[in-house]
């Protein structure tokens, strides 16, 4: 007699069960609040001292207001990020992996379900940190429910798109004896090349075309930008690219854990 209960109810279940679990580790919370709140008083000071100094009202197109708010998301995103690629390169080398080859769910979209409900929890906390530091020191910057339910929007999608790219470094595990360096190397590129620090606009003129095609800048500048300065346009512009980058990293995905998934043995390893 059928339960009822879909595959899709499952993978609701993973993420609820995931966010409900890291609701529980206070303390853990709590230093990344307090480290996101120094990071942007540092930046805030900075900033203004940057405008002081040009003597403009806005770089990169940004006013300071707008441009505290962009650090505020910037920051939540790649704070919120749980540890995707060392949790998979864990599984392999202990062979836990192939206890999941025999339950009746997928792999891959077990950790994407389980990531999406942790990091929803972490990036809820940081950004509503990181708005109340905002309206502190510079107030409020103009947005429109236009402009919030197309930032809500590409959210998720980059949440996925990161998620895709951890994972697929953690099945690098399978021939690499260390996955921590591809850790590192991506982790420092999403920081850089995403336009964490500063809007993609203030690099040299030469580097913003590329840069705005990486998947990075999809990940952590399109979603702020699109909140800080909502454009429909713009909008259409990082949802064609997140859609693209979505479908060759799970193409990819795909593609690697098939072969990966051979070399898995009852011993692990």
């Amino acid at each position: 007699m059928s339960s009822g209960i879909t595959v899709a109810d499952k993978y609701w279940w993973i993420s609820l069960t995931s966010a409900k679990s890291n609701l529980a580790y206070l303390a853990e919370i709590g230093s990344r609040v307090f480290f996101l709140g120094v990071i942007l008083y540092i930046f805030l000071r900075l900033w203004q001292v940057t405008y002081s100094e040009t003597g403009s009202q806005t770089l990169g197109g940004l006013s300071l207001p707008q441009m505290l708010w962009y650090l505020a998301i910037t920051e939540s995103i790649i704070l919120s990020g749980p540890r995707v690629a060392q949790s998979v390169d864990q599984d392999v080398r202990t062979g836990a992996i192939s206890i999941h080859f025999i339950r009746p769910l997928s792999y891959p979209l077990y950790c994407l379900f389980n990531t999406l409900g942790e990091r929803a929890v972490r990036f809820f906390v940081n950004m509503s940190v990181g708005a109340l530091i905002s309206v502190v020191f510079v107030g409020f910057v103009p947005m429109n429910w236009l402009g919030f339910f197309c930032f809500l929007t590409v959210l998720p999608l980059a949440f996925v798109i990161d998620f895709l790219g951890n994972f697929l470094i953690g099945l690098a595990a399978f021939w690499l004896e260390d996955t921590n360096g591809l850790v590192l190397i991506y982790s420092r590129m999403t920081m850089i090349l995403g336009g964490m620090l500063i809007p993609l606009e203030l690099f040299p003129d030469s580097w913003q075309a590329t840069l705005k095609m990486l998947p990075f800048s999809a990940v952590v500048y399109g979603p702020a930008r699109l909140f800080v300065s909502p454009d429909l346009a713009f909008y259409q512009d990082i949802l064609f690219r997140q859609v693209v980058a979505c479908i060759f990293f799970a193409l990819a995905v795909a593609f690697v854990f098939r072969i990966a998934s051979r070399r898995v043995f009852a011993n692990g390893g």
